[in-house]
């Protein structure tokens, strides 16, 4: 059976897309067929693997109970990796979602084979705790949380584990956090190596070793449609993104 895991922070800019992109690649290039679902309006982690944004049959199909994952899903340039892409339609998912009995399940429901298909689907949240990120938190398994090593980042923290207990206990009891990836890190500055201390002493247990760097490879490979272990192997990031693809797997 596959595991399904949610990619979140209620932040924007903190990496979300950038890590669902990459890690899913790299899951995908060690031979394990592996999913990844754009949940964001703004179609950021379609774009990255070189597909339009005005695609039929994406995500928002899904949640309308037109298709499954597994029926939207298309292939990507990388092998073994499958997209179910976004569209600009599901701004207005906010907005219908609410107004369905069940609607923090629809996600879930649209499953389907996904778990026997894929060994791996990684859910690619908005940056809000809106009805779509909700969703992807009551399918999951398992939630990575990318956390930016700057002052901002960590005054969000407390609100979204907050929801994630609320969402444990009321909707989705085995849910459970993978961990904290610490993204977009510089650590000659005094601020990065400040944050990075005081995440690793507040949740000792959930911080990956790993820490993304910022890297000049990472950020210009979307423009290519490629994730970065597919533009640059070698670069800092692809290194650091390969090994959490190891740390996620060994805690899995």
């Amino acid at each position: 059976m596959g595991e399904i895991y949610a990619i979140a922070n209620q932040k924007g800019g903190v990496g979300k897309t950038t890590t669902a992109v990459n890690l899913a690649a790299c899951v995908a290039e060690a031979g394990y067929p592996t999913l990844l679902a754009d949940l964001d309006p703004q179609c950021n982690a379609t774009l990255a693997l070189g597909l339009p944004k005005d695609l039929d049959r994406t995500v928002y199909s899904c949640l309308g109970g037109e298709l499954d994952l597994t029926e939207a899903a298309r292939e990507t340039g990388v092998p073994n990796l499958w997209l179910v892409p976004s569209t600009a339609e599901l701004a207005g998912a906010s907005v219908e979602l609410p107004r369905l009995a069940g609607s923090e399940g629809r996600l879930r429901e649209s499953l389907g084979a996904a778990r026997e298909r894929f060994l791996f689907t990684l859910l690619d949240c908005p940056p809000s705790l809106g009805p779509l990120t909700v969703n992807a938190l009551v399918a999951a398994d398992r939630v990575i949380v990318p956390v930016q090593t700057e002052y901002f980042a960590l005054e969000g923290l407390a609100g979204l584990l907050d929801t994630l207990t609320l969402i444990q206990r009321e909707l989705n009891p085995g849910l459970r956090v993978a961990g904290m990836i610490l993204t977009m890190h510089d650590g000659r500055t005094r601020l990065a190596q400040d944050v990075e201390r005081e995440v690793r002493e507040h949740f000792p247990e959930l911080v990956f070793d790993t820490v993304v760097p910022r890297n000049v490879r990472v950020g210009e490979a979307p423009s290519f449609g490629l994730p970065v272990t597919s533009h640059d192997p070698h670069c800092a990031g692809s290194v650091a993104y390969l090994q959490l693809a190891r740390e996620v797997a060994a805690r899995a």
